[in-house]
């Protein structure tokens, strides 16, 4: 089965995204339950690593002890160098 142009799975995006090094470690934060997903207003939690994010969507998840807080700006086709990887997201976080 092959998913819609417009949706990548979430340990997927998150290894290209960089926010994880290697995409085994995205999919065990999902499977755990670590990754918290907005879409439309409506928060739920990644139960599996096969769930889909779109642009738009917000994910907050722990990672090196910190609470990381992006909006998925786009979903990449490859895991490229970090220059690329930045614009798949946006932070959310202020500082």
């Amino acid at each position: 089965m092959s998913e819609p142009a417009d949706t990548c799975r979430a340990d997927v995006w998150l290894w290209r995204a960089r926010l994880f090094k290697t995409r085994t470690l995205a999919a065990r934060v999902c499977e755990d339950g670590r990754v918290r997903l907005t879409r439309a207003g409506v928060e739920s939690r990644l139960d599996k690593p096969a769930r889909t994010v779109r642009i738009g969507d917000q994910l907050v998840f722990a990672s090196g002890g910190r609470l990381t807080a992006v909006r998925v700006e786009a979903l990449g086709e490859r895991r490229g160098p970090p220059a690329e990887a930045r614009g798949l997201y946006s932070s959310l976080q202020t500082s």
